[in-house]
C-alpha cells in the first residue's frame, strides 16, 4: 500500500469541482488517509516548488497558490503514486487527454486543478510537509 499527496488548487475550489475530483479518486479505488484545508504561505510554497523558484513564472504561481485555501489529501492504494498521476494527466491541461482530471477540468499549465506527488521521495516529503503523523489514518 502506497500513499500519495494531492493538492486541490485554488481553481479546483473556485470552479466547485472538489467533489468530482475526490469522487474520481475514490472510484479508482483510492482510500483517504488524510484531508485538510489550509492557506499556503510563501515559505511553504518555496519549499514545495523549490525546483521552480528560479523560473520567471514562479511569482505568478506563488500568487495563484496563495489566492485561496487549498485542500490537501493523502490518498492510499496499490501503486498510488503512478496510478494517481495517470488519473491526473500531464501538468499542462491543454495537453492532457480527455478522461483525465486535468484534461476534463484544467485550463492551462498553472490552472490545472491539482498537484500530485511524482515519486515516493516527493510523496514522503510532501506528507511530512503537510500532515502531522496524528493527522494520517489507515495505512
Amino acid at each position: 500500500m502506497e500513499t500519495t499527496v494531492i493538492l486541490l488548487k485554488p481553481d479546483c475550489l473556485a470552479r466547485k469541482v472538489v467533489g468530482e475530483v475526490i469522487r474520481r479518486f475514490e472510484s479508482a479505488g483510492f482510500g483517504i488517509r488524510g484531508a485538510k484545508m489550509m492557506a499556503m504561505n510563501p515559505e511553504m510554497l518555496r519549499e514545495h516548488y523549490a525546483h521552480l523558484v528560479g523560473e520567471p513564472f514562479y511569482p505568478l504561481l506563488e500568487a495563484f497558490m496563495m489566492s485561496s485555501p487549498v485542500i490537501v489529501l493523502a490518498l492510499a492504494g496499490d501503486g498510488a503514486i503512478e496510478r494517481a498521476r495517470m488519473l491526473v494527466g500531464p501538468t499542462d491541461s491543454r495537453k492532457a487527454a480527455a478522461g483525465t482530471i486535468r484534461g476534463d477540468m484544467g485550463t492551462d499549465n498553472r490552472r490545472n486543478i491539482l498537484h500530485a506527488s511524482d515519486s515516493p521521495e516527493s510523496a514522503a516529503a510532501e506528507m511530512a510537509r503537510f500532515f502531522r503523523p496524528d493527522e494520517l489514518f489507515g495505512g
